[in-house]
């Protein structure tokens, strides 16, 4: 049985979904710590921005479309050329659609959960071989607190990520065996992130009210009492890659003021 190893060595790292969002801010912290870093993201113009923000010669940014195993597969192939192997995966490529259950089409379904969730399966598959030669590989997947709660009108969402939940802890007993961690880190809607700021305009639309007005309502329901952050989730990530997090595997962190897990007190100071 391979065991993790304590070096504090910088990580050999893939993070998908790496030009935007929770993943850029990921690539951000892991290149500050020395560590050397392949974003993947199948969106070229955002990739080239982000390598101009990021300006490290430890990082490399490449065209990645999660839903195609031959893509998956080269993107592997090409962090083991360049880094002399891999011992972390980062999962935060995602989409979500807004459609009433019964006006969802299936092309919609087929595109959320091939990205959101076929997608998270096919990186760790092909990342796997080499995170369990590494001695301390790390998976984290981003899950959502749709992954604890069926919202409406994002039926194909909710969906892959209850998957990912399962995939996740699934996962996590397969390679257990070769020092493998896999965890899932589960954020409440984070308005700065592409998507979160997606979802902010869609409910300005269907509310009528501003977008300050929106995240005001937002953070009331939330009992520490504000949004969610892209540090709040990186930071959760960077807890499970930590050497000394390795015997924390199949577990689920809830990333969310406390929405999904208990109340807040009206009227409470």
């Amino acid at each position: 049985m391979a065991k993790g190893n304590s070096s504090n060595e910088p990580r050999r790292a893939l993070i998908t979904g790496g030009a935007s969002g929770f993943g850029f801010e990921t690539a951000r912290a892991l290149l500050e710590q020395g560590a050397r870093v392949a974003i993947g993201d199948i969106d070229e113009g955002k990739l080239k921005a982000a390598a101009a923000a990021l300006d490290s010669d430890r990082l490399l940014t490449l065209r990645l479309d999660v839903t195609s195993a031959s893509s998956v597969e080269a993107t592997v192939d090409t962090c083991q050329k360049a880094f002399g192997g891999l011992d972390t995966l980062v999962n935060c490529a995602g989409i979500l659609e807004f459609s009433k259950f019964v006006d969802t089409a299936e092309e919609e379904w087929d595109r959320t959960i091939d990205v959101d969730l076929k997608g998270t399966f096919l990186c760790s598959q092909k990342a796997a071989p080499l995170l369990c030669t590494s001695g301390r590989g790390r998976i984290v997947n981003i899950g959502s607190d749709a992954s604890k709660i069926g919202w409406p009108m994002v039926t194909s969402y909710v969906a892959a990520k209850f998957g990912v939940v399962g995939l996740t802890k699934s996962i996590a007993g397969e390679l257990a065996d070769h020092g493998v961690t896999v965890n899932c880190v589960c954020p409440v809607g984070c308005p700065t992130t592409g998507m979160g700021a997606f979802v902010l305009d869609w409910k300005t639309k269907a509310t009528g009210l501003s977008a300050e007005q929106v995240q005001a309502a937002t953070a009331k329901d939330i009992p520490l009492g504000r949004n969610c952050s892209e540090a709040d989730v990186v930071n959760a990530i960077l807890f499970f890659l930590q050497d000394s997090s390795a015997f924390i595997t199949g577990t689920v962190l809830d990333v969310d003021g406390g929405m999904t897990s208990t109340a807040a007190v009206p009227g409470a100071e």
